[in-house]
């Protein structure tokens, strides 16, 4: 089928400047303009943006973790209905099922889950196969488990190590690999409760800063197009600014991605102890292009942090929003933490929300920021809408800011930042930048032969209603909503790695999983089929 989209402003920057031009799909990829053929359907979309489909590169939407959630809070769980509508979670209760629509009706087409177990990699796929939709992928946890602490502690080769993450991305199916307070899991069996970027962890003799650059080496060399996911020490503490900072400062040259650098930016000014480092991150991250960040913005209300950082959470029960949580000490990178939160337009609410903001806007390069809000941790992703709204309106950050804690703004550049993000901006962190991050070629942008993943919204004053409610959303050149509301399902594919597996590399792990647990290997993996989908992978190239 031939279907052309007519008269809409498109915003595509990787295929030049914002023009009115029309854009063709043929079955499921974008076409040029066919000469002496006409549309078997014509959409006019006058008075619209056409942007190629959102990549949302870290949002926890499915595995261990965020089904642990779902336990803890079952009155808030979709299955319980009706739903009541004013108690806390209401607004992040949504089923495994909505989390495809919800995401699609904004106009996104393809979310990471950034933190799978790999261990409970057949779960996370299990579940990331009943999300609607949209494409999914998922990064594997390594650098707290006892065969990568073995290898640095014994000092084996690069190859061997490069051996062990080809093994484990591809037997997992991942995109790409991610750390998680390197080294402090396995510290934490050691009761040891605070852990940086130098300090060795107990038993093994290796530092967190050893992990991150043995990892980071590792996934440069096998070519992982997305680099090192980096989840860093001491997260959301006062001073954590400096952990961040150290962490930037040791890329050394090699590619490094930051999560939710936010949670990063606290220093400790102020009568509080507790202030915004923001500026000097931006500064940082300014001067180094090895580096790469995801911001993880806080928005207010009721949300649940979900973290395989089971330090971090274990410290952060006091704070618990309703008084219950999950603290589950597994093996290797399997642990964890669950710990209901309310952010409140307190002193410290009010500097969070600040630091997000402000990192935003002071980082220049939009090729290197990425949209998140760390779902569900900082907010749900729901939230977008409004988030955009801010980061492209300074009235609206204004007006927002007047209803704040004077005090904690106080400690912030926010109020002399008036960066105002355009729409050119916004396609490139939220489309462009996030494909070539992830080494996906056939997306975040319309040119011809990329899969016709579109989505398009009405032009008009209110930015968050735009983004919320996508005028047309298409997916493999299949119109799934329309008016903000979904009209086709379908099922989209799991994008993933597969580096071929080295044979001596199996047959040391098949002896591992037998000593170590007294299992064959068998129950650690699973073939395609488990999945029970028809081609639910898609396989991504590593690069050359």
């Amino acid at each position: 089928m031939l279907i052309r989209l007519s008269g809409g402003e498109v915003v595509d920057p990787v295929n030049g400047k914002t023009s009115q031009r029309d854009v063709w799909i043929r079955d499921d990829v974008l076409v040029d303009a066919p000469k002496n053929e006409m549309a078997d359907h014509i959409h006019d979309v006058s008075g619209c943006i056409v942007m190629a489909g959102a990549i949302d590169i870290h949002s926890h939407i499915g595995g261990g973790n965020v089904n642990t959630a779902r336990l803890l809070l079952p009155e808030h769980h979709a299955a319980h209905l009706p739903r009541p509508a004013n108690t806390p979670l209401s607004n992040a209760g949504w089923s495994t099922f909505q989390t495809g629509c919800l995401y699609a009706q904004m106009g996104f087409t393809t979310v990471v889950e950034p933190a799978m177990a790999p261990y409970s990699s057949l779960h996370t796929h299990l579940e990331l196969a009943d999300i609607p939709i949209i494409d999914k992928a998922t990064l594997a946890i390594l650098g707290n488990d006892d065969f990568t602490l073995s290898l640095l502690r014994d000092d084996k080769s690069s190859a061997m190590i490069d051996d062990y993450v080809a093994w484990v991305v591809g037997s997992t199916r991942a995109l790409g690999v991610k750390v998680i307070n390197a080294g402090a899991a396995a510290a934490f069996k050691e009761n040891v409760r605070a852990f940086s970027l130098d300090d060795v962890v107990p038993e093994y003799g290796v530092s967190s800063r050893k992990i991150v650059k043995s990892l980071q080496a590792s996934v440069t060399r096998l070519g992982v197009p997305h680099p090192l996911h980096v989840h860093a020490n001491n997260l959301g503490i006062a001073g954590s600014a400096d952990t961040a900072a150290a962490t930037i400062a040791a890329t050394e040259g090699v590619p490094l991605h930051l999560a939710h650098l936010q949670f990063y930016g606290y220093g400790t000014e102020g009568k509080r102890k507790f202030s915004s480092e923001a500026a000097r991150l931006a500064e940082a991250v300014n001067a180094n292009p090895d580096v790469t960040i995801d911001i993880g913005q806080i928005m207010f209300g009721q949300t649940v942090t979900i973290s395989s950082d089971v330090m971090r959470q274990f410290s952060a029960i006091r704070n618990a929003s309703p008084k219950k949580t999950v603290i589950f000490d597994g093996d290797g990178n399997g642990g964890g933490g669950i710990v209901p939160y309310r952010y409140k337009q307190d002193y410290y609410g009010s500097l969070q929300w600040a630091v997000g903001l402000e990192l935003f806007l002071l980082i220049t390069d939009p090729w290197r920021v990425f949209f998140t809000t760390d779902h569900p941790n900082g907010a749900p992703f729901t939230a977008y809408p409004e988030l955009f709204e801010l980061l492209m309106s300074s009235a609206a950050r204004d007006a927002r800011s007047s209803e704040l804690n004077v005090a904690a703004l106080e400690l912030t550049t926010l109020a002399s930042v008036r960066r105002e993000y355009n729409l050119e901006e916004i396609a490139i962190m939220t489309r462009a930048a996030p494909a070539r991050l992830l080494g996906l070629k056939d997306r975040g942008h319309l040119g011809a032969g990329a899969i016709a993943d579109i989505a398009v919204y009405r032009k008009g004053k209110d930015i968050a209603k735009m983004f919320r409610e996508a005028a047309l959303v298409f997916k493999n050149g299949e119109l799934v909503v329309k008016n903000g509301k979904v009209t086709h399902y379908r099922w989209g594919k799991t994008l993933r790695l597969n580096p071929p597996p080295d044979k001596a590399m199996v047959k040391r792990m098949k002896a591992y999983h037998e000593e170590r647990y007294g299992l064959s290997l068998d129950w650690f993996t699973f073939p395609d089929s488990a999945i029970q989908r028809d081609d639910p992978f898609a396989e991504v190239s590593c690069n050359s």
